[in-house]
């Protein structure tokens, strides 16, 4: 796994840890008033965190075939 694979499955879990995190901790408490614009704004952001995250983690590697093996050749 690449460096930029990584990194964009480590923005997905942060994404999904925290819409998560929110969620538990809005239902803990009665703040509708307050907890429904946040949450709406919350979850726009996560999506596009998540969405760019799953966009690194599946991209394509920018080396060549070549580049990768004479990277791998090198101890």
């Amino acid at each position: 796994m690449e460096r930029s694979q990584l990194t964009g499955a480590l923005i997905m879990a942060g994404a999904v840890f925290q819409m998560i995190f929110f969620l538990w901790a809005t239902a803990r408490r009665s703040y509708v008033a307050l907890a429904l614009p946040v949450m709406a704004a919350l979850a726009a952001i996560s999506a596009l965190a998540f969405w760019i995250g799953w966009t690194m983690f599946t991209a394509e590697s920018e080396l060549g075939e070549e580049e990768l093996e004479e990277e791998e050749a090198i101890p």
